[in-house]
This record gives structure tokens, C-alpha cells and sequence, in this order.
């Protein structure tokens, strides 16, 4: 197991090598001057190369690259170059807000998900599998910036069950910052069970046409226990791939969410800086957001084994 982690993380360095170059190259093509958006209209040219020089974006592109990844190895992600803020406790302050928006309803979204997949898959072509089905798609046919507009005029506007405007952390008021959340971790889970609905039923079908499952029929097994001791192990597989998945989709940057919500997670800060030209504070969230992703494949290789004896991590 521990030889296979390490094989692992030594593959994930070029794979984050390779997104480094690409968002440092990519940030440096986009139109538009950093320096120039801070300072304005009205300087003049040796305030300019002044701030070009104290940010040192008058090196050469290489130089400069050189440069943020030796500070990326002492672990500096830098300063944000609107507000001077180091970037990297910002960025993990963001990211706590997205992440405990996201973990929640993809918990959520699986735990609904999977049972009515299962459910589906075992009357398939039935009352019960057309009605799951169609729920699923018209989940996966909505836009989550309009169900959460939709749900922010239901119960925030119509009926003043919650607020509509703000973010208040649970670390400082649990109940407050509750209320905040519940708008944004319902629409995601919403949305995703519909991904998740189709998966779990499609992986279920495939299994119960497998021959142990006759063969676990024809023993006298309840068909309840035929479903969750033979079928569910066995189909969870790409639905766990699937979860991954989303989980680093979401984590790297729900940003029309957040900016619906007004919500700061890691996803707008992305978008304002961008916006901004915050060459910085752009790098350091794509970067993250790549090892999000690694990281989740990683743990979800990890889990693979504990649904499906078949599969062994060494």
C-alpha cells in the first residue's frame, strides 16, 4: 500500500509540473496589465516600471517562472498584487468555504443516488425505474445558477425562511452561518444526484445480468439482500469514479454558485482574480485546484478495494 501511494505521488510531479507551465503561460497571454489596472489611467510611466519592478514582471517570462516555483517549494505562494495579502492562507480560507458546501451535497446527493439507482436498475423498464429516470434527467437538464435563483426566490424572498445575501462562517456563528449554506449545499446535491441517479442504475443493470446473481437467486437470497451483498459492491465502482470526479470539479471552483450565493469560496476568488489580473492569486488557485484533483483520484484508487475485493492496490 505504501509503495503504491508513494508510485503515486511520484507521478503526480509532472502532471503538476506540467500545470504549473501551463497556467503561468496561459495567465501571461491573457489581454490586459496588472500593473496598469492598479495604478490607472492617469500614471505615468515611471510609476509603471516602478510597480513592474517591485513585482518583478519586468524579468524575463522564464526568470520569472524560476522564480514563483522556488517560492512554491518553500511553500510562498506569493502576495496578491491587489491587496498584498499572501495567497495562499486566503486561498485555503476560501477553499474551507467551498469545500464544506461541496463534501456536504455530494454526501447527500450519493446518499439518494445510489439507493434509487439500485432501485431503478432492479425494476427496470417499470413504473418505479421511468419515474427515477425522468427525475434524473430533469436534474441533469437544469442549470444550477437558475435552481438556485429559483430556490433563493422560494424560500428566501417568497417565504423569509432564509437570507438571501451574505455568508456568515460556521466557526463563528454554527446556527447563522447554517442558514447561509443550506440554499447552496440543496441545489448542488440536487443537481448531482441526477449524475449520480444514471450511473448508479447503469452500473447496477450490467451487474444483475452476471451469472452470481442468478446463481445468488436460485440459493432462495432475498432479492434485498442479493442487492446490497452482491449487486451494490460490485456496480459502485464507476460511481465512485464518478463522485471523485465531481468532488474535484466542485472543490477546484464552484464559482457561478458562489457568485449567485455571494458566497466567498475558493471558485469567485478565482473568477475576481482573473478579473483583476492577480497573476498570483490566479496561479496559486489553478494550482490547487490541479491537486485537488490528484489528490481525490488518489483517494478514490484508495477506496476501490473496499467495495470490490476483486481490485487490489499494491
Amino acid at each position: 500500500m505504501l509503495a503504491y501511494i508513494a508510485r503515486r505521488i511520484a507521478m503526480m510531479l509532472p502532471t503538476l509540473l506540467l500545470v504549473m507551465v501551463a497556467v503561468f503561460t496561459l495567465m501571461r497571454l491573457i489581454p490586459g496589465d496588472p500593473v496598469q489596472l492598479m495604478l490607472g489611467d492617469a500614471a505615468d510611466a515611471a510609476q509603471v516600471a516602478a510597480l513592474r519592478a517591485s513585482l518583478g514582471l519586468d524579468e524575463a517570462l522564464p526568470m520569472q517562472f524560476l522564480h514563483w516555483l522556488a517560492r512554491l517549494l518553500q511553500g510562498d505562494f506569493g502576495n496578491s498584487i491587489t491587496d498584498g495579502q499572501p495567497v495562499l492562507p486566503m486561498l485555503m480560507e476560501r477553499f474551507a468555504v467551498s469545500a464544506s458546501i461541496v463534501v456536504v451535497a455530494v454526501a447527500l446527493a450519493t446518499a439518494v443516488a445510489v439507493p434509487l439507482g439500485l432501485l431503478a436498475a432492479w425494476k427496470q423498464n417499470g413504473p418505479l425505474d421511468l419515474i427515477v429516470v425522468g427525475g434524473a434527467t430533469l436534474l441533469l437538464s437544469i442549470p444550477s445558477f437558475w435552481l438556485g435563483l429559483l430556490l433563493l426566490l422560494t424560500f428566501g424572498l417568497k417565504l423569509g425562511w432564509l437570507p438571501v445575501v451574505g455568508y456568515v462562517a460556521l466557526s463563528e456563528d454554527f446556527r447563522a452561518g447554517l442558514a447561509y449554506i443550506v440554499l447552496p449545499i440543496a441545489t448542488l446535491a440536487l443537481i448531482e444526484t441526477g449524475a449520480l441517479i444514471r450511473m448508479a442504475r447503469a452500473g447496477a443493470i450490467d451487474v444483475l445480468r452476471l451469472e452470481y446473481v442468478t446463481h445468488a437467486r436460485a440459493k432462495g437470497a432475498s432479492e434485498m439482500r442479493v442487492l446490497l451483498r452482491h449487486v451494490l459492491p460490485n456496480a459502485f465502482g464507476p460511481t465512485l469514479t464518478l463522485i471523485g470526479l465531481i468532488l474535484g470539479h466542485l472543490l477546484g471552483g464552484i464559482a457561478v454558485l458562489e457568485t449567485v450565493f455571494t458566497l466567498p469560496g475558493l471558485g469567485r476568488a478565482l473568477v475576481d482574480a482573473i478579473l483583476a489580473r492577480d497573476y498570483p492569486v490566479v496561479q496559486g488557485a489553478l494550482l490547487l485546484a490541479a491537486l485537488i484533483y490528484v489528490l481525490i483520484n488518489l483517494l478514490v484508487d484508495l477506496c476501490y478495494p473496499l467495495f470490490d475485493p476483486r481490485v487490489q492496490v499494491s
